[in-house]
């Protein structure tokens, strides 16, 4: 079970890392011409903040866990970007866009705030 909690956790911290770092680095507008058009609704402050939670998020899922310092940490970030994709499923459905990739991302993060929540009792 642990490798596969492992492999949620990392898939999940890469998606959103990249994610993260595409809305930090890239100006708005050419966030938009690439297809994310919710962005126009929203600030270049507010895409950023975006971007960092995302990247901050991303950092949790993995750091605490293998440090073994605040491991409580882990499945409390999972829970954010649970917040972070229940969000952007709301914008995608206000804008009627696909909702599917932060469905999914919201499910795997909630599987990994469950299997780590369970697992933290062994940790501590």
């Amino acid at each position: 079970m642990g490798i596969v909690v492992w492999v949620l956790q990392g898939l999940l911290a890469l998606v959103y890392f990249a994610a993260g770092v595409a809305k930090l680095v890239r100006p708005k507008p050419a966030l938009v011409s690439a297809g994310m058009g919710w962005a126009d609704d929203y600030s270049d402050a507010g895409v950023k903040g975006i971007g960092v939670v995302e990247v901050i998020g991303a950092i949790g899922l993995i750091l605490p866990w293998v440090t073994g310092i605040l491991p409580v940490l882990t499945p409390l970030a999972a829970v954010g970007l649970l917040v972070v994709s229940v969000l952007a499923v709301a914008t995608h459905v206000r804008r009627k866009e696909t909702i599917v990739p932060p469905l999914v991302l919201g499910i795997l993060a909630l599987a990994v705030a469950v299997l780590r929540f369970g697992s933290y009792a062994y940790v501590v």
